[in-house]
């Protein structure tokens, strides 16, 4: 089952993530809560659309916006509303 992990902690776990561009995109019910924290970061992409962040936090040591979600994505991403992601040092273990 892919888990994310960062500082030994293990950030999300799931058997219903969606693959999309080499990127584990884990459902919103499967992450830990404590780790995120809200970031006012936003990106686009041509495809997907606009991005939202969270920066991780664990042990004290906080991993400024290493996930990103679509809230509302477009239509062809769809499969992935709400789905987080990981990236800058995050290891996701499939």
């Amino acid at each position: 089952m892919p888990k994310a992990i960062w500082n030994g902690a293990v950030l999300a776990e799931s058997d219903k993530c969606e693959i999309v561009d080499n990127n584990y995109y884990f459902p919103a019910d499967a992450i830990n809560r404590e780790y995120f924290k809200d970031s006012s970061t936003h990106t686009t992409c041509g495809w997907k659309g606009v991005a939202s962040y969270y920066s991780v936090e664990v042990g004290g040591q906080v991993n400024k916006d290493a996930a990103w979600y679509y809230p509302t994505p477009k239509d062809a991403a769809k499969n992935i509303a709400g789905y987080i992601a990981f990236w800058k040092g995050v290891k996701v273990e499939a």
